[in-house]
Parts: structure tokens; C-alpha cells; sequence
């Protein structure tokens, strides 16, 4: 086996030569807690919630959103996504714009300040996964994205 085709070293140490998905999933699962708990110490350092950095940097990719678009992009109710905006409103992060003909619905758009927030959210993560996921080799990266993307078309296909 040349260098370059044997499996990373912690590959090797913590993975048996055929995984139970079982265990997968239950690593993934802590993984998925650790990395959370990380990520939300980094955004409180630039003073947004995941919560709130999910919806800024949501409509600093895609402005104009009601509140319904919102809760579906970001998987959670209306309700949960209701109470969040009006504390952005009042923070002076997001603006509700009325959307003609639509007496119901307003879209959503970020202020200047939330579009700077929103910036320096995404800095603190590009900042994490450099630091975590960007030192692992290319391929790997490239070999676990198409695994997730595997996953995810899976758990659609499952209704999920």
C-alpha cells in the first residue's frame, strides 16, 4: 500500500474496516453537540444566538423572504421564527417591508448593522472550520461531502 492510498491514520484507530452505522449515526450525533456548543461560543463572542445567526445569514444570501420562507428554509415554525424577528426588529438588525398586494405577509431585509452582524458571524465559522474541518487532507473533506450529501438525499427520499 503506497502513502498516499492508506487510510488516515485516525481513520485507521477509531473506525472498524466495515463501520456500524448504528455507531456512525451516535458519533455523528456528539459530533454534531460538540461542534454546536463550539460554534455557539464563537457567535456569542460576536454577540448572536445560532438562532439568530441562522436567520441573518439566511437573508444575507436571500433577502426579501416572508417569515413563512424563513421557517421553511431554516426547518423550524412560523411561531419560533416570529418572536425571533420582532427581537431583530427591535434590535435594528432586520426590517419587515410590506410586499404589494400581499396585505398579510411583509419580506424580510437586513439593515446595514445586521448585514455587518451577519458578516462577522460568518467569519466566526469560516475562523472554526478552518481551525477543525479545513486541517483535515482534501480528499477527505471531499470524500465527507459526498457522503453527507449521500445521507441527506437518503433522508429526503425517507420523507425526512
Amino acid at each position: 500500500m503506497t502513502a498516499s492510498s492508506r487510510p488516515h491514520p485516525s481513520a485507521e484507530a477509531d473506525a472498524p474496516a466495515e463501520a456500524d452505522p448504528l455507531r456512525v449515526w451516535f458519533r455523528f450525533l456528539r459530533l454534531h453537540r460538540r461542534v454546536s456548543a463550539a460554534v455557539a461560543a464563537e457567535l456569542k463572542a460576536v454577540g448572536l444566538s445560532i438562532p439568530q445567526f441562522d436567520v441573518l445569514s439566511t437573508l444575507s444570501e436571500r433577502e426579501g423572504l416572508t417569515q413563512q420562507d424563513l421557517a421553511e428554509r431554516l426547518y423550524v415554525t412560523k411561531g419560533n421564527v416570529s418572536g425571533l424577528i420582532d427581537r431583530l426588529v427591535e434590535a435594528g438588525m432586520v426590517e419587515r417591508r410590506p410586499i404589494p398586494g400581499d396585505r398579510r405577509s411583509h419580506a424580510l431585509h437586513l439593515t446595514e448593522a445586521g448585514l455587518a452582524l451577519a458578516g462577522s458571524g460568518i467569519a466566526a465559522q469560516q475562523a472554526y472550520v478552518a481551525r477543525t474541518l479545513g486541517r483535515l487532507p482534501p480528499g477527505d473533506v471531499a470524500a465527507l461531502e459526498r457522503v453527507v450529501l449521500a445521507w441527506r438525499d437518503a433522508a429526503r427520499a425517507d420523507g425526512g
